[in-house]
Formats: C-alpha cells, sequence, structure tokens
C-alpha cells in the first residue's frame, strides 16, 4: 500500500464537504492558473507545474480518480473523497494516496497540490509524512 495524505475538511474551513467532480474543477483551475502564470512569464510552465492528465476508470464508481504523468518523471496520483464519523458528526475529507511505484516527482507534486488545496479550502492537512498542517482559522 502506498502512502496517504488526508485533507480534512474541519470546522472553519471553506466547505463542508467535496464532491468529486468539486475537487476535479479545483484542479483544472489549479492548472488554469500555472498556464496564465506561464502565459505571463512567456515560459511554457505550464506542463511543468501540472504534468498531469486526469484519468478515471469504470470501477472507481464516483469515489475516486487519478492523475496520470504525461512525463517518465510522473506516474500516478490518486484522488479520493470521504467522510468518518467524529464524535457523532460526518467528518469529510480528501485522500491523496501515492501508489508503490510513485516517483519522487509524484510525491513533491503531491505535496504541492495538496498544500494549495488545503490553503484554498481552509482545511486541516495531514502530509504523507504524517506532520500535519492548519490552514482553518483556528482559536
Amino acid at each position: 500500500m502506498g502512502q496517504s495524505a488526508y485533507i480534512k475538511l474541519v470546522t472553519g474551513s471553506a466547505v463542508p464537504a467535496l464532491s468529486l467532480d468539486e475537487l476535479k474543477e479545483k484542479l483544472l483551475h489549479y492548472r488554469d492558473q500555472l498556464s496564465k502564470t506561464a502565459e505571463q512569464l512567456g515560459w511554457e510552465y505550464d506542463e511543468a507545474g501540472f504534468p498531469y492528465t486526469i484519468e478515471t476508470k469504470p470501477e472507481a464508481d464516483n469515489q475516486w480518480f487519478y492523475l496520470k504523468g504525461t512525463n517518465p518523471l510522473y506516474k500516478y496520483i490518486v484522488f479520493g473523497v470521504g467522510k468518518k464519523q467524529v464524535n457523532e458528526t460526518d467528518q469529510h475529507f480528501v485522500q491523496v494516496v501515492l501508489p508503490d511505484d510513485a516517483t519522487h516527482g509524484d510525491k513533491s507534486k503531491g505535496n504541492e497540490l495538496c498544500k494549495h488545496l488545503g490553503k484554498q479550502l481552509k482545511a486541516e492537512l495531514h502530509l504523507f509524512n504524517g506532520r500535519i498542517m492548519y490552514f482553518n482559522p483556528r482559536k
């Protein structure tokens, strides 16, 4: 089993829950931002910044999708959504999985995407190495 990171939607997060389609939209928006930055800089950065295509499989049953690398430095990153019971309430989360054959580039891009999503969603981010980053407003 590969490594997992979790983006937990907690109290104070921008949204209480996130669907798979909304997650795809956020990743596509990120890719669009990179392409606009690349255009402003006059540098083809968008391919290096987001070297993946979004792929789905029929057996995913609308629970997960994966990013497939477009060059040999990147292979796969799997994204899924779910929820679990915490103190008798549902806590929604995004799970990001690096399969066993993922490259170091996948791990770096996975961390980058998790941090971006964590900031955007004002979520609690549990990274692949076990560290926690809090982007949600806390008292």
